[in-house]
Formats: C-alpha cells, sequence, structure tokens
C-alpha cells in the first residue's frame, strides 16, 4: 500500500450522536463491526440537553449525556469501537473502498461510510452563553419549551426557525418575545403573517432593531435576565461599536426565564466534499430518501448518511434514531451483495499503528 493504515474496517460511522449510536448498534449486531469515529462535539446536541422528556421509553424523563451513554454502552455491548478523533477527509479509491483520514494524520479504510455527523446549532458567543447553555438557554424550542411553562420567554432570530420556534413556545410562555435585528424579518410570508396573529392576539411582542448582548444567572437558578441593545437603524451591536453612532444605542436590561437561539444550523459536511456526495443549498446530505428501500444511499455507492446531517427540518433525537437504524440496515444491505459478489475490498497489508481507542 502507498500509506500506512491503522485499520481496514467494514464499517466506518462519522458521530457518536444519537444517530451514529444507533447506526452502530444495528451494524454490530449485524456482524458489521463498525468503528465510530466520535468527531469534535463527541454525543451530539443531546450532550447539551439537561432533561430530555420527548423520547419514548422514559416516562420520567432522562438526561441527555445519561442517555448517550447508555447508547453507547449498547453499541460497544454488541461489538461496535469507538474512538476519539475528527474525520478530515473520506475519499473513494479506485478499488472501490473509502479512504477515511483523520486530522491527526491517521488513515482508515473502509468498505462503507455511514455519515452522522450532525449539524451544529449557531450560537451567538455572548457572556453567559456557554455557562447557560441546558441551563435556561436552548437551542430547540419543541424539546426544551415545556420545562419553561408560564415564564417569558425569549427567541432570537429572524428567519422561518425563528418564527416556528416562537409560534410552538406560544403553547407554554406567558409571553414570547422575538428579538431581531433589523425591521424586516427574513422569514416567509406565511410565517410572518402567522406571527403577525399572535402578535395581535397578545402572546407575541416583537423586538426589532434588538440585539442579545449577554444572559445573566447561573445553572442551579436558571436565566435571571439578558441584556439588549436597540437601535432604529438596525445592527445594533455594530453601531455600539462604532464612536459616530454608538451613543444613539439603547442599552437595557431585559427578564426572561428561558431564550432560545433560532439563528439556524451549521451541517457538518465539510469532510465529505471529496466524495462526490451531492448537498442542498444550505449544505445538508442529499439521500435518496422517498419510499422503499435504501432511502439513506447519498448517490455515491457505499456512503450513506443519518440525522441532522441530513434532516434539517424535524431535528429531533427519535427521528435521527429512526434514521441511524436505516442507514445501517442499507448499509448491510450493501455490504452483504459486495460479500455476495466478492468484491469486499481485501487490503494487502494493513499497518498496526496506536489508536486512540
Amino acid at each position: 500500500m502507498d500509506e500506512a493504515v491503522v485499520d481496514h474496517r467494514r464499517l466506518i460511522i462519522a458521530g457518536t450522536g444519537i444517530a451514529g449510536l444507533t447506526a452502530g448498534i444495528y451494524a454490530a449486531r449485524s456482524n458489521n463491526e463498525p468503528l465510530l469515529i466520535e468527531g469534535d462535539e463527541p454525543g451530539g446536541q443531546l450532550t447539551l440537553t439537561t432533561d430530555v422528556e420527548n423520547y419514548p421509553g422514559f416516562p420520567e424523563g432522562i438526561s441527555g449525556p445519561e442517555l448517550i451513554q447508555n447508547m453507547k454502552s449498547q453499541a460497544t455491548k454488541f461489538g461496535a469501537e469507538t474512538r476519539n478523533g475528527v474525520i478530515e477527509d473520506v475519499s473513494k479509491a479506485d478499488e472501490g473502498h473509502f479512504r477515511v483520514e483523520l486530522s491527526d494524520g491517521d488513515v482508515y479504510t473502509a468498505d462503507a461510510v455511514i455519515a452522522a455527523s450532525g449539524a451544529s446549532a449557531r450560537t451567538l458567543g455572548v457572556p453567559g452563553e456557554e455557562e447557560l447553555m441546558g441551563y435556561g438557554l436552548s437551542t430547540c424550542a419543541t424539546c426544551d419549551g415545556a420545562f419553561f411553562r408560564g415564564e417569558d420567554m425569549l427567541v432570537v432570530g429572524g428567519g422561518d426557525a425563528a418564527m416556528e420556534e416562537a409560534n410552538f413556545l406560544t403553547k407554554f410562555a406567558d409571553t414570547v418575545y422575538i428579538a431581531h435585528r433589523r425591521e424586516e424579518f427574513r422569514a416567509e410570508d406565511v410565517w410572518i403573517d402567522r406571527i403577525m396573529e399572535k402578535v395581535d392576539e397578545g402572546e407575541i411582542e416583537l423586538l426589532l432593531n434588538t440585539e442579545l448582548t449577554e444572559i445573566h444567572g447561573t445553572p442551579a437558578d436558571g436565566i435571571d435576565h439578558v441584556t439588549l441593545v436597540e437601535h432604529p437603524g438596525g445592527h445594533p451591536k455594530q453601531k455600539l461599536e462604532a464612536p459616530a453612532t454608538a451613543d444613539d444605542v439603547d442599552e437595557y436590561t431585559f427578564d426572561v426565564g428561558a431564550v432560545f437561539f433560532a439563528i439556524g444550523h451549521t451541517p457538518n459536511t465539510a469532510f465529505l466534499e471529496g466524495t462526490g456526495v451531492e448537498f442542498d443549498d444550505d449544505g445538508y446530505l442529499l439521500t435518496e430518501g422517498g419510499r422503499g428501500e435504501n432511502q439513506t444511499d447519498t448517490g455515491v455507492d457505499g456512503l450513506f448518511g443519518a440525522g441532522d446531517v441530513v434532516d434539517f427540518h424535524y431535528q429531533q433525537a427519535v427521528t435521527a434514531a429512526g434514521m441511524g437504524c436505516q442507514a445501517a440496515i442499507d448499509a448491510d444491505d450493501y455490504l452483504s451483495e459486495l460479500e455476495r459478489t466478492g468484491e469486499l475490498y481485501e487490503p494487502e497489508e494493513t499497518a498496526v499503528v496506536e489508536g486512540d481507542d
């Protein structure tokens, strides 16, 4: 071989969130001996959720980290292996197998790959954000909105996601406030119309030309209040930093019991760019979908997608698990056919390199 390879595997799974671990459980039970690469967010977004009450089978709820750890234990019990590492690049060799390179330089080969690398919620980087994520600050209204029943809630954003989150939160909130840094929303007209109906009914209030600059509270007590800045010309944080306009920015505190960021997600797909796989305009992985079998196929033989790296809409733990199951079954069908036709890759030699298992 042209380079030292740590190992060759029938199946490599990128990611150890709900989708990746579910795929690992099913793949291991099918004797495909999967290797799961944890990525730079081991466990995925669920590790930021203190309580999960909408995952089937846990009537009293379960913490996100505990659910992830239970699934990881289940996957390894059946023979899956995990290792710390970030996949830098995936490419397909002329022989039909995949070359998987990690950021530390380690290289693996595999007959099939499941991309379950998720999507990262965008955040603002404001003071208090890191400490209070999961303790009053959330990026998922459907996951966490019910925990703050009766509270005033602040949604940050101006697109379809923000409108949808705010509309959903009216089920629980005393009042939902939407903070948007401009005068006009970016959302589709149908969503704006729905929100304006809620405004007329007194369930939602708009804080336009307004941005969040700090979140105040503690993990023990949750969010107490936030700091907002407002300027009639929009983009107040930019104007606050410019001497000519700083005096025109109004800075004030605002009492809310929960904050929801709804400023989009970034799918973790950069490592797949060399495979020839297709993405949508927002970078989400395109799969076959539709009816029948092989719904998680990406169009590149042997490469499958599952979870939030594909799903731009539902983005729930249970839907990610379901797609992880589908991907593992699709991958098993693919690998079984390769085995039947004698096309599984057989490396001439595999260098033994100490990994970080």
